[in-house]
């Protein structure tokens, strides 16, 4: 509403000011005293092209702007000291083509060479910097699984994640279409992403950012790789527990965090031989196994177990298979040996 006003005020301003000077005696150049009427509506239509430009542009970055400014300022002082170094050189039939060609190479190559290096140009004085201020480190790209599987809430409540948060504007539709799915088990599941999503925001630890991409942008890609072009884009890293995003985004040199690799991570490391105290709670596929599970959640498969079943016994490592998905250890019951 207050930029439409802006925008009337301007009109009338213009007209006002344009039919002001039409009307005088003295109007240069003359062809625009010759026809007031035309001269106004032209002039008019003229000072009013910057609303439509406007307009049709409504979304505008700030650093961008910034750039085109100070590089049209810079080049024009620029080109204001060379033509007035140059000035005494200068044949004096070649003074106004000198200027006009400066006025229009420096400010150029000052724009151009701003736009390119925005992000990473800093002004000593007065200490002006292009890129705005974001907390912590790189930002944190979310996908859809990251954010229904919920473990990111709770690595931030740990504290040693400082670095924002983009949820992008497809991922929230996702979201909002998996909570409306017809399917109980899909619904639940878009509904408990929507709820960690609202976990994060109102949580003073987590700096979360919704990132508005249009539609356009991402035309004919898949949700993947917009993700993908986005962490590009912002130059930070994809959250994922998807085993596919995971393998585009290392390919395409996106740095990646998989939930499950870090939870792995954190895990208890056991070496075979280690002797551990389980309870078998069931058989396993081969006969006379058993299954157990340790307090993380990770199961253990031993040899000789079927017997122990309900029953917790002492059980030493054989091996351990880690992959993105978890991890198996596999052990036996001890024998004389062990003791």
């Amino acid at each position: 509403m207050l930029l439409n006003i802006i925008r009337a005020i301007y009109m009338v301003v213009c007209a006002g000011a344009i039919a002001a000077y039409v009307s005088t005696d003295s109007v240069a150049p003359a062809a625009l005293g010759a026809r007031p009427l035309l001269a106004f509506f032209v002039l008019l239509f003229i000072s009013s092209s910057v609303i439509f430009i406007d307009i049709i542009i409504p979304k505008k970055r700030i650093d961008v702007i910034s750039a085109v400014y100070f590089g049209l300022l810079i080049g024009f002082l620029l080109s204001y000291l060379t033509y007035t170094a140059l000035q005494p050189v200068i044949f004096a039939e070649y003074k106004g083509v000198s200027l006009m060609l400066m006025n229009l190479i420096f400010p150029y190559l000052c724009v151009t060479m701003l736009l390119q290096t925005k992000d990473k140009f800093r002004f000593i004085i007065p200490y002006i910097e292009f890129a705005k201020e974001v907390r912590g480190g790189r930002p944190y790209v979310l996908d859809t699984s990251s954010i229904i599987d919920g473990r990111i809430a709770d690595v931030i409540e740990t504290k040693i994640i400082d670095s924002p948060l983009i949820v992008p504007s497809f991922v929230l539709q996702e979201l909002q279409d998996i909570a409306d799915s017809n399917d109980k088990l899909r619904r639940n599941r878009g509904r408990r992403g929507l709820d960690v999503l609202s976990r994060l925001q109102s949580n003073p630890r987590s700096d979360v950012k919704l990132h508005d991409v249009r539609q356009e942008d991402g035309k004919g890609m898949s949700v993947d790789q917009r993700l993908v072009e986005l962490a590009k884009k912002l130059g930070g890293c994809v959250v994922t527990n998807d085993f596919n995003l995971n393998k585009v985004a290392s390919v395409q040199g996106v740095d990646v965090i998989n939930l499950n690799d870090l939870a792995n991570s954190l895990k208890p490391r056991y070496l075979p031989g280690e002797r551990l105290t389980i309870k078998i709670i069931k058989a396993g596929e081969a006969p006379g196994q058993g299954v157990g599970y340790l307090d993380d959640g990770t199961m253990l498969v031993c040899e000789d177990g079927a017997s122990m079943i309900g029953k917790e016994s002492d059980v030493v490592v054989k091996s351990v298979l880690q992959s993105s998905a978890g991890r198996m250890i596999f052990g036996r019951l001890p024998t004389a040996a062990d003791r």
